[in-house]
């Protein structure tokens, strides 16, 4: 793994910083010479009052060749151009002061006058001991500035290097919309000198790998990535290049029967939930990969939990952006419905068309699950479906049981493939439930309703449509952990 000797080395000393190159590491994420700094006249005096502080300053100044530890300014990244503010470890920590957090809240201000990405690079153990509240209060005041992104639909891009802790991780970087970590890198909230006695400084709870894990950082990447992750974010979430705007995203174009699936109108209907079962059928990776250019994976519902059975992102469809939502098979968990329910959040807020693909045997229901709130969090993303601000288009691909199904369908622009179905529960189960025998499930999936046929007819969906007839392969977000 990518990783393993950036984690050696903070065993050895966990005071010290993973090496990522030469330079910090903004300069080496953006195009060589594209920085046209901003924001330099931006100054701060020794608030606290703090003895040697002024001495101090000027030590960092010479030794950094910068006079605050964080740059800002215009840049372009892979060519797409955008605001960043990158952090400079070398200066006292990369901590933030008073000069910092103005700096970074202009940078975000120029970000919303221009209609442009804001790319914010970590290298910092937090807020500066020596401005003492002075330095705390900037938490507020970066949050301010990324709340106006939000009400602007500027697209927030953050990178947590090594380290990414403290204010800055708690305040800035976890705010992002997009989160790119290095592996190894530590990041937490708790730095190497306050967390509790005995703590392991290479345990994954303090590493971008364990943030990871649990869905508090979108993608990892070793360094040399990191410039094509930041550009393919800004290439799809800027609101100069994601295309013009649409009404709603576009119906998949594959006319029924062009897939291969049932083309019987009136088929049996266990035999069709049967064959929606099927290993043949074409699944989300196929349905995404037909439909999708170049696309951007989020991952986690910032909460601590991810859901692998779940697929949300951007992906690029004839230069326009759309936002997607799919369940691959598998039963959707609480983690799920709340990564479902940020992604239409931040595609609300970047005015972007959400495309839902459903295909589950319903909501997970182990005991853990329960314990995980399958319920609120359910009922949370039904609500979000109801109040979304932006067009909601839906395709039932495969199975579609009950309301973890339901959860993820428009109200309003409800399709299906034509080896799909739609229902109250599986048929199985709702034998079960009516007291019937194994024998009667044949006959309670027709009593169900739940062909294609059968809910077009009763206007439950608009439309039938046939999968996609391209090879199957392997989704670009399904690379493994993207490093």
């Amino acid at each position: 793994m990518r990783c393993s000797a950036s984690r050696r080395q903070m065993t050895a000393d966990p005071t010290e910083p993973v090496r990522t190159g030469s330079g910090p590491l903004h300069q080496q994420i953006a195009d060589a010479g594209s920085i046209a700094r901003f924001g330099d006249e931006i100054e701060t005096g020794n608030p606290s009052g703090w003895p040697g502080y002024t001495g101090q300053l000027g030590r960092a100044r010479k030794a950094a060749g910068a006079r605050h530890a964080v740059t800002t300014g215009l840049a372009t990244v892979g060519g797409e151009p955008c605001v960043i503010a990158g952090f400079d470890f070398s200066f006292l920590g990369g901590s933030m002061g008073a000069a910092e957090g103005g700096r970074i809240a202009r940078a975000f201000s120029v970000a919303v006058a221009q209609r442009l990405p804001i790319v914010c690079v970590a290298a910092s153990g937090g807020s500066r001991m020596q401005e003492g509240t002075s330095a705390l209060v900037q938490m507020q005041a970066v949050a301010a500035a990324i709340a106006g992104a939000r009400q602007a639909g500027i697209p927030y891009i953050a990178v947590a290097g090594d380290p990414t802790t403290g204010g800055v991780w708690a305040s800035l970087i976890a705010g992002a919309d997009v989160l790119i970590g290095v592996p190894g890198a530590r990041v937490s909230f708790s730095g190497s000198r306050t967390r509790p006695p005995g703590a392991d400084p290479a345990a994954g709870e303090y590493l971008a790998d364990g943030q990871w894990a649990r869905g508090f950082i979108d993608v990892l990447s070793p360094v040399a990535g990191l410039r094509a992750e930041v550009a393919a974010a800004a290439r799809l979430l800027s609101p100069r290049s994601h295309g013009a705007a649409l009404a709603r995203a576009p119906v998949p174009e594959w006319p029924a029967g062009a897939g291969g699936g049932s083309r019987d109108p009136q088929p049996d209907a266990w035999a069709h939930v049967r064959g929606a079962r099927g290993p043949h059928r074409a699944r989300a990776d196929q349905w995404l990969a037909g439909y999708f250019g170049p696309t951007l994976e989020i991952r986690g519902d910032r909460c601590g939990g991810v859901d692998t059975g779940l697929r949300c992102g951007f992906g690029s469809h004839h230069g326009a952006t759309i936002a997607y939502i799919a369940q691959t098979g598998e039963r959707t968990t609480p983690a799920g419905f709340r990564t479902a329910t940020r992604l239409l959040a931040l595609a609300g807020r970047l005015r972007l068309p959400v495309l839902t693909l459903i295909d589950t045997p319903g909501a997970a229901a182990a005991p853990a699950d329960e314990a995980a709130g399958a319920g609120p969090a359910m009922a949370e993303l039904f609500t979000a479906v109801a109040l979304s601000q932006v067009p909601i288009t839906s395709v039932v691909i495969g199975e579609g049981v009950s309301g973890g199904a339901l959860a993820l369908a428009s109200p309003h622009d409800l399709w299906i493939a034509e080896d799909g179905y739609l229902a109250v529960t599986a048929p199985e189960l709702a034998a079960s439930m009516l007291k019937r025998p194994p024998g009667d499930v044949p006959q309670v999936a027709a009593q169900l309703r739940l062909t294609p046929a059968e809910l077009l007819s009763r206007g439950i969906v608009r439309g039938i449509i046939g999968p996609p007839a391209v090879p199957h392969r392997r989704h670009p977000g399904q690379a493994a952990d993207r490093r």
